[in-house]
């Protein structure tokens, strides 16, 4: 069998993996020209008056900060800007992310965005909506008979 014209099915594999690995490779590092879109985390808590959300937005400055409520739902967006590297200078790991930071979020029901309020404090971007009169409860007195 030495006269044997056949494909080497190993060298093939090898071959496959390799081409593999570069595309998972490609695929988890975005280019520079790719918007990185990540989502903030947040907690939605319920008053018997507002709703207050408190989202994680650390290193994102509060001017580049924008809220906006859309009937029940609540848009928030942050940017991270990249940091410039000084001349003659590399970066062999870089794991501090920028971009964009975006959440929308479904309330119970509709604020009343003209009355939101909105503070940013150590990375937390706090917001209160005060609800609706409709949808605030109601307390209903019993009367004995």
């Amino acid at each position: 069998m030495s006269g044997r014209t056949g494909r080497d099915p190993f060298r093939q594999m090898l071959s496959i993996r390799s081409k593999l690995d570069r595309r998972l490779e490609d695929w988890e590092r975005p280019s520079r020209r790719q918007a990185r879109v990540a989502a903030p985390p947040l907690n939605l808590l319920q008053t018997p008056e507002d709703f207050i959300v408190r989202v994680k937005l650390p290193r994102v400055k509060p001017e580049d900060i924008e809220n906006s409520v859309t009937g029940d739902a609540l848009n928030a967006r942050g940017e991270i800007e990249s940091e410039q590297e000084k001349d003659n200078c590399r970066s062999p790991l870089r794991e501090l992310r920028h971009g964009s930071s975006a959440r929308s979020v479904a309330l119970p029901a509709p604020p009343v965005g003209d009355k939101a309020q909105a503070r940013f404090q150590d990375g937390v971007r706090t917001l209160a909506l005060p609800k609706a009169e409709r949808v605030r409860p109601k307390m209903i007195p019993v009367k004995a008979a």
